[in-house]
């Protein structure tokens, strides 16, 4: 972790990047997936990143490799996002870190495998906890931040999943369901202040979260890799949309689903 003294009630400096230095990025969820393959591009693109996940190793592991020339990059920051009443404090330093920021991305997410029958209040808990108690305690203090400097991007990396309550997973549905809709909230609020908030809905992505599950190989669904991933959310941030699926065909799937009726929906093995 960085050792910068840094103390949690350190007032949060609004953002003096310098016009020749690349943005100022916060990264939630750094350490493998999306969320580290999101990092790891912004570096190489001459960004500076605050890295966020449990696993400090795999952060410094990437800032190893950012760090090498003589300005540092990569900042590094071990923080578990359950621990929702130690995130402002979390967020707080990460800023300090920059000396502000342009752009945070919230990329935790956790899908453990469920049974069909299977009711299990641990990791349907965990998955509520992480995917969106925890986003919503980082990203609270982020919009907070971004209000008063009136320009910022709030990024959430979200799911398909979200767009129908299907019966493999229930409460990984509802906690990317309800991911979409704190965001969505978000975006409204802060459209009146010059903020963007945009959505990211991914299909099927190679990450370690989906490793063991049989994606497909080929056709228009395919399996894209996390560095793919994280290239089209790069547009897409760019482009300021409100959301979008990744890569894009998943919004017709998205629409399909969405409209097909209860009676048929639930007879379906999805």
């Amino acid at each position: 972790m960085d050792t910068h003294s840094i103390e949690s009630t350190c007032q949060i400096p609004l953002n003096q990047k310098n016009v020749n230095m690349g943005k100022k990025i916060i990264v939630v969820g750094a350490s493998s997936g999306i969320g580290r393959a999101i990092a790891e591009s912004e570096l190489a693109n001459g960004s500076s990143v605050v890295l966020i996940a449990r696993r400090e190793k795999e952060l410094e592991s990437i800032a190893k490799k950012a760090n090498k020339g003589k300005e540092k990059k990569a900042f590094t920051l071990a923080f578990d996002v359950t621990k929702t009443t130690q995130a402002e404090k979390t967020f707080t330093k990460a800023v300090a870190l920059l000396s502000g920021v342009d752009e945070v991305y919230y990329a935790s997410g956790v899908m453990p495998q469920v049974e069909p029958k299977e009711y299990n209040n641990s990791k349907d808990m965990d998955m509520i906890n992480v995917n969106l108690s925890g986003a919503i305690a980082f990203l609270n203090p982020a919009a907070s931040y971004f209000t008063e400097q009136k320009n910022g991007t709030i990024v959430g990396i979200s799911s398909i999943a979200g767009e129908r309550g299907r019966k493999g997973n229930p409460v990984y549905n509802a906690s990317k369901a309800g991911f979409n809709t704190y965001l969505e909230a978000l975006r409204n609020r802060l459209s009146e202040v010059g903020v963007q908030v945009t959505t990211i809905k991914p299909g099927f992505v190679k990450t370690p979260m989906t490793e063991g599950l049989k994606l497909p190989e080929k056709g228009l669904l395919k399996a894209i890799t996390a560095e793919e991933a994280a290239a089209l959310i790069r547009k897409v941030v760019d482009s300021k949309k409100d959301e979008a699926f990744v890569p894009g065909v998943w919004a017709l799937v998205g629409l399909i689903i969405r409209n097909i009726p209860n009676f048929i929906f639930k007879k379906l093995s999805i």
